[in-house]
């Protein structure tokens, strides 16, 4: 069976990108921006907010190895799904949180998820999160792969994504690599 691909923007793609590297069956994760409607944008164009684009990661996983389900369940715990355009300090549309679907099966089981976490009063707003279709994604430069395994101990990696990784592992250990 071939590897899925989708494509989850959740705040700074650099936190993301450091804990689903982390899973086991995630064949690859890859920062990048999309959602826009300029081909090819940079940092900066995506950071000023003018391009529409979101900072995303693609994911390419093996679903015997990994269930859709089970990426879901990470993505939802490690940031906030009700916040609108905001993670934490990090502000704007690029920041959203976002699921870009690749397949049918995929949108569906998003939109679940999301109907079971508003049910559930989890949180003390309704779930923000869009669902759309993945039309084009494009790579962010290369001084954004691997952030967190390049820079640990930079302020912004200690303070926001190691907290991140530390929930991963009390509440996902069973998925970690």
């Amino acid at each position: 069976m071939k590897n899925e691909t989708v494509v989850f923007g959740g705040g700074c793609f650099w936190c993301t990108e450091a804990v689903f590297q982390k899973l086991k069956g995630v064949k690859s994760v890859i920062s990048g921006y999309a959602g826009g409607n300029i081909d090819n944008p940079n940092y900066y164009e995506v950071s000023e907010g003018k391009t529409q684009h979101a900072e995303v990661i693609k994911i390419e996983y093996d679903q015997q190895i990994i269930s859709f389900k089970d990426l879901l369940s990470v993505f939802f715990a490690v940031h906030n799904p009700t916040s609108l355009n905001r993670q934490g300090n990090d502000v704007g549309t690029h920041y959203r949180s976002v699921i870009m679907y690749t397949n049918k099966e995929q949108k569906k089981l998003s939109e679940d998820a999301i109907k079971k976490i508003n049910n559930s009063h989890e949180f003390d707003n309704p779930v923000a999160t869009e669902i759309i279709p993945l039309n084009k994604f494009f790579t962010a430069e290369s001084y954004h792969q691997n952030y967190y395994q390049k820079n640990m101990d930079q302020p912004y990696c200690v303070y926001v994504i190691v907290p991140k990784l530390e929930k991963l592992q009390e509440k996902f250990k069973n998925l970690l690599a």
